[in-house]
């Protein structure tokens, strides 16, 4: 029996992209494969803003954009234009941008690309100015479930959700841990989402990785893959993956910024009160979906929701990646760090550019203690007036007051 398509879910960034062709001259949908950046960039085509749609994935229409990129802008005609894949022919940026400069109608241009083509210095400097960058995620579990409200934006109004009913322990996250955000295998059976997982990663090593990597050793990289896994959610020792993988740290580096310039790989840089001393200290790594990290890691719903090696980095994973979709189109402009020094971490601090501050930590328990928020509360009392909420991410069953400004949440908090 065939397996119908997933029913098309309402994307929040989809009013940011409007929004972005109506100030800017060029829209770029920046995220993994399969994320829906194609089917998104179409509604909006189809629904709000009518274009001409060019992909690239099409053999002979990227054969003809390399040879002559400003011919082949030329031939548009002017009009608004959806051109999919761009990170498949980079030449077309340099000539949208000198179509763009000499008409600078906003929405001339919406451009989806599954890996970062703007962390080429030449082609981001080309850009700059003209372009409204906007990331695309896997589905977030607010998206999934339909919440309009954003939890983000909720804690730097000090409002935390007030749950009162959340399912309790690892039951309460496994299977979502497990599923991930992917629109094509969220209704899938487990057997077959792991396997869709396996051939994903490997078809964007063997394609996208080729693509835009000059690398020579890239059979090393699946390797990589599942030693980052293994350590999701843990600093970022580029030595140790070195030394493990028997390869220079130079390598390593090239290797990581790769993963994340195909969206595989997310980096949450440090916090520190002070601005300079903040990027001098190491990141945190997350693998971006969950499914793919339990696939890496060889492991399924059941030891995710008991074995505590699995649950504790897979829920930090996990809330850490919904936080980081929560954020991108929050209302509230705010930088994502982590926080760690000497006896003090926190999972996650969020920062807004007025410099106000949310601490959220993570743990895979049913109860909380004081050691969970001591944490946050030294944050707190050491900024009073820039700190607006803390919270304790945790598997219980309802939202608990800990002190002042600091609450306990239930992880469908998220959502709620």
């Amino acid at each position: 029996m065939a397996v119908k398509p997933p029913a098309l879910i309402e994307r929040h960034a989809r009013a940011l992209i409007v929004e972005g062709l109506a100030y800017s001259r060029v829209v770029l949908v920046l995220g993994a494969r399969q994320v829906g950046k194609s089917t998104l960039a179409r509604q909006i085509v189809q629904d709000e803003h009518p274009a001409e749609i060019v992909s690239l994935d099409d053999q002979a229409t990227r054969d003809a954009a390399r040879a002559d990129p400003h011919g082949f802008v030329a031939d548009l005609g002017g009009g608004p234009t959806l051109i999919d894949e761009v990170q498949l022919a980079p030449e077309l940026l340099h000539a949208i941008k000198q179509a763009v400069d000499e008409d600078p109608t906003p929405g001339r241009f919406l451009l989806t690309g599954s890996a970062n083509v703007l962390t080429a210095p030449r082609i981001s400097e080309s850009l700059a100015g003209r372009t409204r960058r906007i990331e695309l995620w896997p589905l977030a579990q607010s998206e999934i479930h339909g919440t309009r409200t954003n939890f983000v934006d909720r804690l730097f109004a000090g409002q935390p959700p007030h749950v009162s009913d959340a399912p309790i322990g690892g039951e309460a996250f496994a299977d979502l841990v497990a599923r991930g955000g992917y629109p094509a295998v969220r209704e899938l059976p487990e057997r077959q989402r792991l396997l869709w997982c396996r051939d994903y990663v490997q078809s964007i090593l063997e394609r996208d990785l080729r693509d835009i990597a000059s690398a020579t050793k890239l059979s090393q990289m699946p390797q990589l893959i599942r030693l980052l896994a293994a350590t999701s959610g843990k600093l970022l020792d580029y030595r140790k993956l070195a030394r493990d993988l028997q390869l220079s740290d130079k390598t390593v580096r090239a290797y990581v910024e790769l993963l994340r310039t195909t969206y595989l790989l997310h980096v949450v840089p440090a916090w520190r009160p002070g601005l300079r001393a903040r990027e001098l200290q190491a990141p945190k790594l997350h693998l971006t979906d969950t499914g793919l990290l339990t696939q890496q890691l060889g492991v399924d719903r059941g030891r995710i929701a008991r074995d505590p090696q699995v649950s504790g980095p897979a829920l930090e994973t996990f809330c850490s990646m919904e936080i980081l979709k929560l954020q991108s189109f929050a209302d509230i402009e705010c930088d994502l760090r982590h926080y760690r020094t000497g006896d003090t971490e926190i999972d996650l601090i969020l920062e807004a550019q007025s410099g106000e501050l949310v601490a959220i930590e993570v743990k895979a328990s049913a109860s909380v203690r004081p050691a969970d928020w001591r944490a946050i509360q030294r944050l707190r009392d050491s900024r009073p007036d820039r700190f607006r909420a803390g919270v304790v991410l945790y598997t219980g069953r309802r939202t608990v007051p800990l002190g002042e400004r600091i609450w306990a949440v239930p992880i469908s908090g998220l959502w709620s």
